[in-house]
């Protein structure tokens, strides 16, 4: 019965860690999004950065998994190139070491302070906070010490659950006799696969050990073999997340496993060959600090592996390439560069959907702008291209809108919350402008087939109004890209001086009405083209201002 009890104590506490290593990876994220999209953002073609930011962002989300994953979706979204992938999975290896040296620290219970009693304050401040304050971020720091009092609770509770497997001879000699290397290997690859969390695994062990429950002989190789197979056993959640992803997220999710396998056999090799291996390194080196020295082989493993193998990145790349072929034909045609993958990091999701919506209002003005060269040029072969775009608008609207659903129903902070919604008007007024272009062919079919008749010099003054439209979309399109807010003031300056133009031409019109210099037919035409122009120009100068 009491082991009933413990092998219940030892779940519970496992699940309340796991509990508690969620709830702080979410808070992180969230109280760090903007830190990690510009880690992401700046991602280049140097190794070394991508092993930095792959090992910044992991120990800010505290998963290699959400790294990983992240990664796969960013790469199959076409944001990041498999090259940087490959360093930025190899940096998370790094990153999620440092839950392992946490909860190994943790337990040396060093200067006499009691880790369960820090827990429960840590935990009570965090919910108390949480209650009261008004401001998200105070309430998502809150958050952040309830997730991790919760862990020290979490690893409480199992070390007091190890206190009656210690006492029992029969599960001390059952641990002690587990000393088959390869059955190690696989009860790590196993526990990791099934928990989906090396860090999770990686805090059992070390607590069982700092319990006193040695697996293997005391200081013999035999606990890293278990460290070995969590390596390999955290890709499943990279693998399983590549499921029906393009050609290079699956690849990336290879890297991932390759990059732990290969570590592995190295790593095995050299355990085998040096059975005191552990005994004449961490052991000695940290004496009388068990855990320390299973968290001290843990980042030692993955920082070996990863100056072993960032120099054969490209070998890498390559053999994922080889591994995984190209798609001969692609089945479905995507209006816009997202993946669903990306929505577990909101602001990252949302960094992707604002560029794409950008992407939008280029093909947006691209209507327009052909179709508005169809009409001065009274030319209807101009129609075919413009319905064309107009149908990529609305296809891209209804991918970036989807996406946006998608991104708002997750738990996002106050500031995406404000970017959702502005991005919603901003599809509004793009759609806006691309129904204004179909207007112009219209107007167009119009002025052909009634063989209307517009002077050279209305024709001018439509084209100088045109091109103040084409000059108001270029600085909107910088300042949209940017967030250059010091651009609004030239752009309305602009967008005031196409209003009077409207209100120009349109006196200009009824005053050679009034001098017969008009065909009075062509009056509703004009008009309205002219109208459409001050609105387009309305819809662009609102996009700009969607970044304010």
């Amino acid at each position: 019965m009491p082991y009933i009890y413990a092998l219940l104590q030892l779940l519970s506490g496992l699940g309340v860690f796991i509990f508690a290593m969620n709830i702080l990876s979410d808070n992180m994220k969230k109280l760090t999004d903007t830190g990690l999209k510009t880690l992401l953002n700046k991602t280049s073609k140097s190794k070394l950065a991508g092993v930095g930011i792959g090992t910044a962002t992991t120990m800010i989300a505290q998963s290699s998994s959400i790294t990983t994953v992240m990664v796969v979706g960013l790469v199959n979204a076409g944001i990041m190139t498999l090259y940087q992938a490959t360093t930025m999975i190899m940096g998370a290896n790094i990153g999620t070491t440092i839950t392992a040296q946490i909860v190994a620290w943790s337990s040396t219970g060093s200067g006499g302070f009691n880790f369960a009693a820090i827990a429960i304050v840590l935990t009570f401040i965090g919910v108390a906070i949480n209650m009261f304050a008004k401001k998200e971020k105070t309430k998502t720091l809150a958050m952040v010490l309830v997730g991790l009092g919760l862990i020290f609770v979490g690893l409480e509770l199992m070390s007091s659950s190890m206190d009656d497997f210690r006492k029992s001879d029969f599960v001390v000699n059952l641990f002690a006799s587990i000393n088959n290397p390869f059955a190690l290997l696989l009860i790590g690859l196993a526990f990791t696969a099934i928990v989906q969390s090396s860090s999770a695994v990686t805090g059992i062990i070390i607590t069982m050990v700092g319990s006193g429950l040695s697996i293997g002989v005391a200081g013999s190789n035999a606990v890293l073999f278990v460290i070995l197979g969590s390596n390999i056993g955290t890709c499943v959640t990279a693998l399983l997340s590549s499921i029906g992803t393009g050609t290079n997220a699956r690849r990336a999710s290879i890297i991932h496993l390759m990059f732990n396998v290969f570590g592995t056999i190295i790593f095995t090799i050299l355990l085998l060959i040096w059975k005191n291996f552990f005994a004449v390194t961490f052991c000695a080196w940290f004496p009388n600090m068990v855990a320390v020295q299973i968290a001290m082989f843990h980042t030692f493993f993955n920082v070996i592996c990863v100056a072993l193998f960032v120099p054969f990145t490209n070998l890498f790349v390559k053999m994922a390439t080889v591994l995984i072929k190209d798609k001969k034909v692609e089945t479905k045609h995507k209006y816009v560069d997202m993946d669903e993958r990306l929505i577990k990091t909101p602001s990252v999701a949302l960094s992707q959907l604002y560029k794409e919506a950008g992407n939008m209002l280029s093909v947006s003005m691209e209507a327009m702008t052909t179709s508005f060269e169809g009409f001065i040029n009274k030319d209807r072969s101009f129609d075919a291209k413009v319905d064309s775009k107009i149908d990529e608008v609305t296809n891209m609207n209804k991918e970036i809108t989807y996406y946006l659903v998608k991104v708002s129903a997750a738990d996002v902070n106050y500031s995406d919350e404000k970017l959702i919604s502005a991005l919603h008007y901003v599809l509004n007024d793009v759609t806006r402008i691309s129904e204004l272009a179909n207007n112009f062919t219209k107007y167009t079919k119009h002025y052909v087939e009634d063989e209307l008749i517009f002077s050279n010099e209305v024709i001018a003054s439509l084209q100088k109004m045109y091109e103040k439209i084409t000059k108001l979309y270029e600085l909107t399109k910088q300042a949209y890209a940017y967030r250059d807010k010091l651009l609004l003031a030239e752009i309305d300056e602009l967008e005031d001086n196409i209003d009077k133009d409207r209100k120009e031409l349109v006196n200009n019109h009824i005053v050679r009405l009034k001098e017969g210099k008009c065909q009075p037919q062509s009056s509703g035409i004009f008009i309205n083209l002219v109208g459409n122009l001050e609105r387009a120009a309305d819809h662009i100068n609102f996009i700009a201002h969607s970044i304010d």
